[in-house]
């Protein structure tokens, strides 16, 4: 059976929650997921009621499987009312601006590992089936708040396999790069920078690059793994790396670029599977797996070398590292502008 058959088949008459429903990914997971699945139902869990009410008058007047629920994951006996009944949730809720969290670090720990670890005892306590929480590249090895937070939530999202005992809930998380075209990514500020006829292209650092993935690729990517998960895993997809002059020069080619230098928290490149973590890692064809450094007590039959959909991986080499310099993929300048033209 296909993968795409096998997301169906999973997905058919079950009821999904997605936190920050109404983020860039969570938007968009929520209209592809509609779109070509029978679900039973999706709940939206946000705590903007404007950015709510504008999905609502969008999807509504043809979608009867969509509800929307106001809450904040810090907020447990909300999360845990909205979660009855649930099979399936989505983390995609978080604090993910990297200066504000340096600016505002308790914040960003409430959201990002608070708001973690009530998913995980709702998830638990509403016999949820899966859970699929989404992770950052800048987790890895963080330097900043915000990855550090995230890889907090990660290994609680982890660890949270060795406390179902005999419930069926799984945990599994999802790491990939920067997303093209979300709210908060450098594409929209350099394209508002070309329509205002900026003086210059602001560049932290002229030898920058990144990982480089589509809103699109990101929402399939999650739903591969959803399905492909024995729970504990991170997944982390093959993705391309772009340099950040290539991408000022492909969306402002007429418009200098100057350095500005490096901005708290802020990492020349990104690490999606460190190299300490090599002994962990396995590879497959279109992605990662990290396995899970801990044996879970209630499971420990799990070969993560074999997904639940048969797909065989490899180990990798002890000083394997997965960083967007040395990626040996990166984005032609006609393959990004095509990507930044979509958006």
């Amino acid at each position: 059976m296909q993968i795409e058959e096998r997301i169906a088949e999973y997905l058919k008459d079950k009821t999904l929650l997605v936190t920050g429903g109404t983020g860039s990914f969570g938007n968009r997971f929520i209209r592809t997921v509609l779109q070509k699945y029978q679900v039973k139902k999706i709940i939206v869990f946000s705590r903007d009621e404007l950015k709510q009410y504008e999905m609502q008058q969008s999807l509504c007047d043809k979608e009867n499987r969509v509800r929307f629920f106001i809450g904040d994951v810090r907020d447990k006996d909300r999360l845990n009312l909205a979660l009855r009944g649930v099979d399936i949730v989505v983390h995609a809720a978080a604090i993910k601006q990297v200066p504000a969290a340096e600016y505002n670090p308790m914040e960003c720990i409430k959201t990002n590992i608070n708001g973690a670890e009530n998913v995980i005892e709702c998830a638990l306590g509403n016999n949820v089936d899966r859970v699929i929480a989404l992770s950052t590249d800048k987790a890895a090895n963080p330097i900043n708040l915000y990855g550090a937070t995230k890889l907090c939530s990660d290994k609680l999202f982890t660890a949270a396999n060795n406390l179902s005992g005999d419930r069926r809930t799984r945990f599994a998380v999802v790491r990939y790069g920067n997303v093209s075209g979300s709210r908060g990514s450098v594409v929209p500020f350099f394209k508002k920078l070309k329509d205002q006829k900026a003086e210059f292209i602001p560049i932290t650092n002229f030898e920058m690059t990144r990982f480089w993935i589509t809103l699109d690729q990101g929402v399939s990517f999650v739903l591969k793994s959803l399905v492909r998960m024995h729970g504990g895993e991170t997944f982390v997809p093959k993705i391309p790396s772009i340099t950040i002059t290539q991408l000022a020069s492909v969306i402002a080619p007429n418009i200098p670029q100057k350095e500005t230098g490096i901005r708290p928290g802020e990492k020349l490149h990104e690490v999606m599977c460190p190299r300490d973590d090599a002994m962990h890692v396995i590879e497959f064809d279109e992605f990662f797996i990290i396995r899970p450094s801990i044996t879970f007590y209630n499971s420990s039959s799990s070969d993560y070398r074999i997904t639940r959909t048969g797909e065989e991986g490899k180990p990798v080499a002890q000083n394997f590292e997965y960083n967007s310099k040395d990626n040996p993929h990166y984005l032609s300048d006609e393959e990004l502008k095509n990507i930044c033209n979509a958006y």
